[in-house]
């Protein structure tokens, strides 16, 4: 399941970017934050708008899948 998840205090999140972000001009990339029950994903270059969450399993399967 995906949702909206309007992060109130993210300054206890780690976000991570993928190194692949660092290659070329692109300045497309997603971070991606983990709590115990969710993984967070939002746009790096809006870091204060809205993320989706999804579950672990979720993640893990769109990581896989990859």
């Amino acid at each position: 399941m995906i949702s909206k998840s309007s992060v109130g205090d993210s300054s206890e999140l780690v976000w991570f970017k993928s190194s692949h972000s660092d290659s070329g001009n692109s300045n497309e990339c997603v971070e991606v934050a983990t709590t115990p029950l969710s993984v967070l994903v939002r746009d790096s270059k809006a870091p204060r708008k809205i993320s989706i969450s999804v579950s672990p399993a979720a993640w893990s399967a769109f990581v896989a899948a990859w």
